[in-house]
């Protein structure tokens, strides 16, 4: 992403703020993992929306008045000592090359500049991103900031803007979509590198060193969430990560990952036979879920609704599994299918959104899961839908997944 996308991201976001506010965008603040080491750091996700900038301990403000809009990033101060140990740290230049932001002061200076801007009475909001996931998640630093406005500032009304973010990072401008066709082709080369790896005895911890291994080649150095990969009994389990199971001839392979590229990922599910050959009812449940994600995308265009994508798979697949002989009535579909698969991704694998229409620009996946116990075969096929004016076009169609191309990948006779 260039300076002028995150100079646009906040020009729109400007637009919505109430006049006389401060508005304040925290980059985070790695915790503490155990004894005196930090979980690594990852960004606040609006903050690298809105900057190109993903150093621990950075703020934004927006100052707006009628009279002018100030944009300021309030940055650690340089410490050669300190950056010995924990790296470089973020210079007015290069917050000028990356976000468009020609203000830049020192993390020391916030709390003055906040505290005169509200003794000047001249301010009636603090705008803030209070989106929290759940009641029991750990206060984020913009909570924490809110509970400090309102006792030290008792006068000035609280504004929340995570709706007004949620808007504008649902619809993916050229360059996202660019940047999510880049990840889809790195994906699609760790996926393929597994593929070929597989075999029986197969440990999963070696199918994600074949994925990892793929990534960093291409430049790639963390994948857009951790990876799901599992074999055989374990795929039972939906959000799988301890990759110490063994694959054993007749299991399927089941992974849920993605890389990244300039900040945006993709999510893709594939599911294959660990010896290469799917099985008469592998092949039989695996058709049912390639035929239900291809109507899907036959059908998805502007003006559905996001509630009734998951409806629509559940209904049609439904029909798939009662043709083979799996299901007689509707209601007993969650036996096989144990979740839902169109939720939004761009920044965030699972991108927080307010919307009920689809639209043009857009991006969500379609993920088609199938999990039936008494044949120990569960996998899930999940695409990545990017909605076009008069339908929908999926992003990653050329990562293996007919089982025509999923077996010639693996015998060596595709790339």
């Amino acid at each position: 992403m260039n300076r002028e996308f995150h100079m646009g991201n906040r020009e729109k976001l400007i637009a919505t703020l109430p006049q006389h506010s401060l508005t304040v965008i925290f980059a985070g603040h790695a915790p503490m993992k155990t004894g005196d080491e930090p979980y690594p750091f990852y960004a606040n996700r609006n903050f690298v929306y809105l900057t190109g900038i993903t150093q621990e301990d950075s703020i934004l403000l927006i100052d707006k008045t009628p009279e002018q809009t100030r944009q300021i990033l309030f940055a650690l101060p340089p410490d050669e000592h300190a950056e010995r140990w924990t790296g470089r740290r973020v210079k007015a230049y290069e917050a000028e090359r990356i976000a468009g932001i020609t203000e830049f002061m020192y993390l020391d200076q916030f709390d003055s500049y906040v505290h005169r801007c509200m003794k000047s009475d001249h301010y009636n909001d603090v705008c803030l991103d209070l989106y929290q996931n759940s009641v029991n998640d750990a206060d984020s630093e913009a909570i924490k900031y809110a509970a400090k406005v309102r006792q030290q500032y008792a006068w000035v009304k609280i504004h929340n803007i995570s709706l007004q973010l949620k808007r504008q990072r649902v619809i993916k401008q050229p360059c996202e979509i660019e940047a999510m066709r880049k990840a889809a082709v790195i994906t699609r080369a760790g996926i393929v590198a597994m593929m070929k790896a597989s075999k029986p005895g197969m440990w999963e911890y070696e199918y994600k060193a074949e994925f990892d291994y793929a990534l960093t080649k291409a430049g790639c150095l963390s994948p857009g969430f951790p990876s799901i990969i599992s074999a055989g009994d374990n795929n039972f389990c939906i959000h799988y990560y301890a990759y110490t199971g063994q694959a054993k001839d007749g299991d399927m392979i089941l992974n849920d990952v993605a890389a990244q590229y300039d900040g945006l990922t993709n999510d893709v599910s594939r599911g294959w036979p660990c010896n290469g050959k799917f099985t008469e009812k592998q092949r039989a449940l695996y058709q049912c879920a390639y035929n239900t994600s291809q109507h899907m995308f036959s059908i998805i265009r502007p003006g559905m609704k996001m509630r009734d994508v998951d409806r629509l798979a559940r209904e049609y697949n439904f029909e798939q599994l009662k043709a083979i002989g799996l299901l007689d009535d509707y209601k007993d579909i969650g036996k096989y299918m144990w979740h839902g698969g169109a939720h939004h991704v761009g920044y965030d694998v699972h991108d927080i959104v307010d919307v009920d229409i689809i639209e043009p620009g857009m991006v969500f996946c379609v993920d088609i899961g199938i999990y039936v116990l008494e044949w120990g075969i569960g996998f899930r096929l999940e695409d990545n839908c990017l909605v076009t004016e008069d339908g929908c076009e999926n992003l990653t169609a050329n990562i293996p997944r007919t089982i025509e191309d999923i077996e010639a990948v693996m015998a060596g006779e595709m790339e």
